[in-house]
């Protein structure tokens, strides 16, 4: 199975042009009528605090179950073209599968999976799904606990 969350990257750049618009107006317009003297200075730090908060939690997601490896890769959405930045991509086994967690926050979601490597120390790896369809979630969900599943019955029997 595969699924990912391309659709939502023209949503994602609106939003930070909106935002460094509403920058630039605020900008001028303060500068101009002398309002809010006091607190121009809380009101930009509120607005920067705001699109760094939206730069760490839109990303990119990608999973690919197709074969006989798990893909997942996580990556920004802003001049990925151009710069490759915040990537992080996994490629194993299904086989070394030994189970994930969906940790909700309230502005962020995360898979975290823990992978056996070949030597046998495992190890967790953390991807950013917070874009990602309620739908299209609930079908990587399905598509991990199937795997896990299978290798509990394979290392079982």
């Amino acid at each position: 199975m595969r699924t990912d969350n391309r659709k939502v990257k023209n949503t994602v750049v609106s939003i930070y042009f909106i935002l460094v618009v509403f920058a630039i107006l605020l900008a001028t317009v303060f500068k101009s009528l002398e309002f809010f003297v006091d607190s121009t200075f809380f009101i930009f730090l509120g607005l920067f605090i705001l699109l760094v908060l939206f730069h760490s939690v839109a990303g990119y997601f990608e999973y690919d179950s197709d074969g006989a490896k798990i893909i997942v890769l996580n990556k920004g959405l802003i001049l990925t073209e151009y710069i490759n930045y915040r990537e992080n991509k996994v490629e194993f086994a299904r086989q070394q599968l030994v189970g994930f967690k969906i940790k909700n926050y309230i502005f962020y979601k995360s898979l975290v999976l823990l992978i056996k490597g070949y030597d046998g120390r495992k190890t967790k790896e953390r991807f950013n799904i917070t874009l990602l369809k309620r739908k299209k979630l609930k079908y990587v969900k399905q598509s991990l606990s199937k795997t896990v599943k299978a290798n509990r019955k394979l290392k079982e029997g």
